[in-house]
């Protein structure tokens, strides 16, 4: 088994283009993956609320003063 430069040295380091593009990427599907369960829970909720019986609205001024 002959001795390979990669065995002694540590690879080149990445450029930090790379790493910032790596970086991003994955903040990038991050914010994407919050925002679509964001606007599931928000379709959810709707839904919910449209389901139910309307409330009828009070008059101006009902509200019982102490």
């Amino acid at each position: 088994m002959a001795a390979t430069k990669e065995q002694f040295f540590k690879p080149a380091k990445p450029s930090a283009h790379g790493k910032g593009a790596q970086t991003h990427s994955v903040a990038q599907s991050i914010v994407a993956a919050e925002a679509a369960a964001r606007e599931k829970k928000t379709e959810r909720l709707r839904a919910l609320r449209l389901a139910q019986p309307a409330k009828p609205a009070s008059p101006p001024g009902s509200k019982k003063r102490v």
